[in-house]
């Protein structure tokens, strides 16, 4: 281990042992930006970045075990992604698959898929499906030892409110009520209950590496109180060290609701 090695694993050391357990988010969500530009910057390919992005994830799951995240949202291809070109989507999209299937594979850890399938390729909406069949059984939680990951394909955050409506209305027309009454009687809730997140509890920390500043239609409803993150790293070089930094920093913040 280089010299600057050993300095970075003394602080990051001092920075888990100043955590404090009570203060760790439960569920954290992740734009996982900058694979490109690293992949540039690095004299690689785009898909050489991708690839090691997707290798990053896994890492990040482990950390999260560690220090009791509950909770993981991974945002792996937006809706707008989808528009790249094929010489490009194909091999993101492959992937994507891999890597979503080494998360189900390597267990402590139970996979959902947040997003569109009818906007992916028929093989794409099998690899998530079985995913999700496959870990459907490993129990999360407090104590569990184990992360739901949400994996974020074909995912954009107004489709998502656009989609949790068109759900909310089928049913109720299912339920003969009339466009007038569901106009008159619609709550907050009864929208939130048919996001793809439905049941879990909201992001409260929004990290986004690779130095932008804004969400990108990122969880736009789920994320109204989270706090926010960003890292200037691209995401394949993010480190155990910065993933701490985040949950310092997260845990120093007071958080009041708009109260």
């Amino acid at each position: 281990m280089t010299w600057r090695g050993i300095v970075y694993r003394v602080y990051e050391k001092r920075l888990e042992r100043r955590l404090d357990p009570a203060r760790v988010p439960k569920h954290i969500g992740v734009i996982l930006d900058g694979n490109r530009r690293w992949a540039r910057a690095a004299g690689g390919t785009t898909a050489q970045g991708h690839q090691a992005g997707a290798e990053k994830i896994h890492e990040l799951i482990r950390w999260c075990r560690e220090t009791d995240v509950e909770v993981l949202t991974l945002w792996l291809l937006s809706t707008d992604n989808l528009d790249r070109p094929e010489p490009e989507l194909n091999p993101l999209l492959a992937i994507i698959e891999e890597a979503v299937s080494g998360v189900a594979g390597r267990g402590g850890a139970q996979v959902h898929h947040v997003g569109n399938l009818d906007l992916l390729p028929m093989r794409t909406q099998r690899i998530l499906k079985e995913a999700e069949e496959a870990t459907l059984d490993v129990v999360t939680g407090p104590g569990s030892g184990a992360v739901l990951v949400n994996v974020a394909v074909a995912y954009g955050g107004r489709q998502e409110i656009a989609d949790a409506v068109r759900s909310m209305l089928g049913d109720a027309a299912d339920q003969g009520r009339s466009l007038a009454d569901v106009a008159e009687t619609v709550e907050v809730e009864h929208i939130a209950q048919h996001l793809y997140t439905r049941g879990q509890p909201d992001p409260d920390l929004v990290i986004r590496t690779s130095g932008e500043q804004r969400l990108s239609g990122f969880m736009l409803w789920q994320s109204a109180h989270s706090e926010y993150y960003f890292c200037e790293v691209f995401w394949p070089a993010f480190r155990r060290v910065d993933f701490l930094r985040a949950l310092r920093d997260y845990a120093a913040r007071h958080r009041r609701f708009g109260g």
